[in-house]
Parts: structure tokens; C-alpha cells; sequence
């Protein structure tokens, strides 16, 4: 059984010590007798950083390295050049002047230990110096690697002025390139996001974005097909275990993939989360290994300023052109989630007017993870105690009991900080649909029918539930009785749309109990029901 590659980003550890590699050198080789200058998004601990020293260490010209690989029985010629490779992970970052410095460092470095004297100071013309001189030095063309060339901007994307003063920075170190052409064999460029893209290389107008090329669509991540070949003895193990002994290989292997699979960049090739799947067989249980490796501060934030966005993640659609538009200064919360990992592709469409895609979550794992997160921050209460709150409101659902749900839903909205409050429908919709959703429970939002469109539908195995929400503006000083006239209004209002619009027809053949519920707020904590 070869042993897991867990923490290892170099291909020479990996192979020398007999870990488990999943061959990606072939992809290598289509790159290197491509273009000359390449992008690749992908998420955080996906296999970038691996992918990169791979590409090194194939220019780096030792062919034994790479014996029983896919590479190594080609017709490349394994020509050594000389190699530059920047992780920017590594570079401080907390200001555009200790960027400048630590940027500055890290060429200085290297211009060390080529020994070479290059007297600049300046960060992007040392850049420039030391791409001239190990051309000369080495009389071949340089190969430059970039990994994590974002990291300079994300790590402040909540901190505006300073990821604009970063970016400006690092828009001049690698505006370096194209005046370097002449010197450069290969340009590799990986990241997190592709929102800064554009401005920072748009004089790179020979650099290929890779990102949702089909014939890339798996150069990072494992591919489903690989699983029993790489890891069958490690799923075998684990029917040792005795919370797996009763399982059969197959029932293992499919729980593996409903927690880990389901990342695609072109609707067909499925791939594992590369991070978790290994964890998983290391820890010998299951967990958001991915999760909760870090994620992002800022993500919440804005999805706690504006919940609709959780609502509206479920089969959304992007075109190519909002994959690539978003920038610091335009924030699109939606195709953020996907290069960030918490949305993948589910379908692509493609047509002569262009390409768009149908994204969701892609696992139980982000699915999971996440729906916790985002109602903890929405709400300022701890896993333990939304976990207790889902559990009572599943009891009561599947009693048909929705006054009890009212009740803990009420808690929930009222421990809902009231800055985040908005005085509209759409908000109250959104807050019970995240609520619902991240309590584990699927609703579907907007349901069409030929006579309107139901605000949100859940379906048990035996119970349809039909719901209708609205939201009437009450002033702060109305009496109790004003605020009951509202709530009759309105409730009577509700429920005479979902009888007249027939809401329940389509579900009258289904055989399950079907409830019509209509829920009206006139504040954050001041909702009623009524049920038929």
C-alpha cells in the first residue's frame, strides 16, 4: 500500500518516497508543446502549488525523476533551463511597502545564489535583471512559475485600500514579463481567483487562460476513475474499522464520493477534492477536512450582508464573461464562490451567442461545513445550539406541527444581530430559505406553476409543504392592535393566493400530506402563521 502524500507539494518527495501520485505529466507535456504563457484559477490546496514543481522539475531536465510516468516514455527531450518559481504565499504582504520589500528579498536571494550582482533595488526592474542574466548566464530561455500570484490581494479583500495598493505593486512585478519575451521559454501563472486577472496582465495579450478549457478540465484534483486505482487498498482498509466492518467496498466508496466528489470545470470530468480525500484515509473518518483548512472571513461578510445570495446559489447560471469581470473594485459574490471552491460546475451550455454554466455546491462536505458557518454568523449562535435547533424543527416538520417550528424559528430570527435587518420581502425570504437550508433541510425557492411561481416548497417522504411569504412595513409605535389588523391582512392575503393560484394542485397526486402555510413579518421577530 503506498503511503499518502499529506502536506507534500514537491513531485520528487512524492515519487523518491513512494507516495501515491496521481500522473498528471501528461497534461505537462501538452502545456510545454503548446503556448508559451498560461493562467490556470483553481482552489485553495487543489494541487496547484504540486502541479507548478512538477513543471520545474520536468524543465529542470532530470528524466530518471519522472521513470514510470506518463512523460518519461514520450518523445520530450528533458533540455534543462533555467527556472524561476515565486510563490507568493510567501511573500509578506500586510502593505504595498512590505510587499515591495519582501518581493525585493526574495530576488535578492536568488540573485545570490546564481551569483550574480544586479545593484537594483526597485522589485520589478531586479525581476527584469535577473531574467536577462540567467539567460545569459545559462545561454536558455527562462521558464518563470507563479503560484499564488493573489495572495497579495485576497488576503485584504476586506481591507479595500490596501488590496488596491497591493495590486498596483504587483501589477508593475509582473508587467515585467511581456517586455521579457524574448528571454522567456514558459510562463505558468496559478491562483485562487481570477477577479484581478485583467488588470494585473493585460499586457500579457499571448497569455492562455486555462481555467475552463475542457482538455484541462482535471490538470488539478483526482479524477474519479483514479480512485480505485490509487486507493482501493486504503478503502479495503477501512472495512477493518468497526464503524465500517458491515460495509461492502462499493458502500464505502460511495459515501467517499457523496462527501468529496463533484468538482468539475467542464460539466463531465468529476474530480475529488485532492486535500480531503487524503485526510479522509489518514484520519479514517469523515470531516470537512477542506473546510476547515480556512475559510475565508470575508466570504461570510457578505453573505451576511446580503443572505439572498445564499438563496439564489442553488443552479445558478454565469456566463464565461462574469467568470472574468470580477475585480476589487466590482465584487460579484457568485463567481467569487466558484473560484474560491464553494460552488462548482454542474452543467455547460454553449452556443454561437457564447458559453454559460450551471453552478451548485459540489459535496456534502461544503455543504455541510458551509450551511454551519453561514447560520452561525448570521445568527451569533454556536454549532451546538443550531444543531439542537435543527433537530427540534425536524421533529416538528415531519409532525406537521408548524406552530412548534414557528417558535424555534422565531429564536433563531430574534438572535439575528439588527444591523443585518432589511424592511423587505425578499430579505425575510431569503433569511427563512438560509435558515431552512442550513439547518439541512432542501427547499426549493421560486417554484413555477402554469398560474405563478410558490415563494418556497420542502418535501418530506411523506409531507409537502407549500409556503407563501410576505411582509408588511408596521411602524415602530403601532399598537397591538394595529400590528394584529396587519397580520390579518396579510395572512388572509397569503393564503387566498396560494388557494387561488391552485400552489398545492401539483402536488395532489403525489400521495403525501400536503400542508399550505402562509408566514407573514412585519419586523424581525414579529411573524405569524397560518396554516390550511
Amino acid at each position: 500500500m503506498k503511503k499518502l502524500p499529506i502536506g507534500l507539494q514537491t513531485i520528487r518527495n512524492i515519487v523518491e518516497g513512494g507516495y501515491v501520485y496521481i500522473d498528471k505529466t501528461q497534461y505537462v507535456y501538452n502545456l510545454i508543446n503548446g503556448a508559451r504563457c498560461y493562467f490556470l484559477s483553481r482552489p485553495r490546496r487543489f494541487g496547484k502549488s504540486l502541479l507548478i514543481d512538477t513543471i520545474g522539475e520536468v524543465f529542470g531536465g532530470d528524466k530518471e525523476l519522472f521513470k514510470g510516468l506518463w512523460i518519461y516514455g514520450s518523445d520530450y527531450g528533458f533540455e534543462k533551463y533555467p527556472v524561476i518559481s515565486l510563490d507568493m504565499s510567501n511573500i509578506a504582504n500586510d502593505n504595498p511597502e512590505v510587499l515591495k520589500t519582501s518581493l525585493a528579498s526574495c530576488i535578492r536571494k536568488r540573485i545570490a545564489d546564481e551569483g550574480l550582482d544586479i545593484p537594483d533595488e526597485i522589485p520589478s526592474d531586479m525581476f527584469k535583471h535577473l531574467i536577462e542574466s540567467l539567460h545569459k548566464k545559462y545561454d536558455q530561455k527562462v521558464v518563470v512559475l507563479i503560484d499564488e500570484y493573489d495572495k497579495p490581494i485576497l488576503d485584504h479583500i476586506d481591507e479595500i485600500e490596501t488590496a488596491k495598493a497591493n495590486r498596483k505593486v504587483i501589477r508593475g512585478f509582473y508587467g515585467v514579463l511581456k517586455s521579457m519575451e524574448p528571454h522567456l521559454r514558459f510562463t505558468f501563472i496559478t491562483g485562487v481567483s481570477k477577479f484581478t486577472k485583467t488588470t494585473l496582465f493585460s499586457e500579457l495579450n499571448n497569455l492562455r487562460d486555462i481555467t475552463m478549457a475542457d482538455d484541462y478540465a482535471n490538470i488539478c484534483g483526482i479524477p474519479v476513475d483514479d480512485l480505485d486505482e490509487h486507493f482501493s487498498e486504503h478503502i479495503d482498509g477501512l472495512r477493518e474499522l468497526k464503524w465500517f466492518e458491515h460495509e461492502h467496498y462499493s458502500s464505502i466508496r460511495d459515501e467517499i464520493l457523496r462527501w468529496y466528489d463533484g468538482y468539475t470545470w467542464d460539466g463531465v470530468t468529476r474530480l475529488l477534492n485532492p486535500f480531503s480525500l487524503l485526510n479522509f484515509f489518514d484520519h479514517k473518518r469523515f470531516y470537512g477536512f477542506w473546510y476547515a483548512s480556512g475559510t475565508p472571513k470575508f466570504l461570510l461578510d457578505f453573505i451576511k450582508r446580503q443572505p439572498e445570495i445564499y438563496t439564489n446559489l442553488k443552479n445558478n447560471e454565469f456566463t464565461e464573461e462574469m467568470l472574468d469581470s470580477v475585480d476589487v473594485d466590482m465584487i460579484m459574490v457568485g463567481p467569487l464562490l466558484f473560484q474560491t471552491g464553494y460552488l462548482t460546475v454542474t452543467e455547460v451550455w454553449r452556443t454561437v451567442h457564447g458559453t454559460s454554466y450551471i453552478v451548485d455546491i459540489p459535496n456534502f462536505e461544503v455543504r455541510n461545513a458551509f450551511n454551519l458557518h453561514i447560520l452561525s454568523a448570521l445568527t451569533e449562535r454556536d454549532a451546538e445550539h443550531t444543531g439542537q435547533a435543527r433537530m427540534k424543527i425536524s421533529r416538528a416538520l415531519e409532525a406537521g406541527d408548524l406552530q412548534r417550528m414557528l417558535e424555534i424559528l422565531r429564536g433563531l430570527f430574534a438572535s439575528i444581530p439588527y444591523q443585518l435587518h432589511i424592511p423587505n420581502e425578499s430579505y425575510y425570504h431569503s433569511i427563512f430559505y438560509a435558515v431552512m437550508s442550513l439547518l439541512g433541510f432542501d427547499m426549493d425557492v421560486e417554484v413555477s406553476t402554469s398560474r405563478g411561481r410558490i415563494d418556497a416548497v420542502l418535501e418530506l417522504d411523506d409531507k409537502v409543504y407549500v409556503m407563501e411569504f410576505k411582509y408588511e412595513n408596521c411602524p415602530p409605535d403601532a399598537s397591538a392592535q394595529e400590528k394584529q389588523a396587519l397580520f390579518e391582512t396579510a395572512l388572509n392575503n397569503a393564503m387566498e393566493q396560494i388557494e387561488s393560484k391552485g400552489y398545492a394542485d401539483r402536488y395532489k397526486g403525489s400521495g403525501k400530506a400536503i400542508y399550505q402555510a402562509a408566514f407573514v413579518f412585519l419586523g424581525r421577530d414579529d411573524i405569524q402563521l397560518r396554516t390550511k
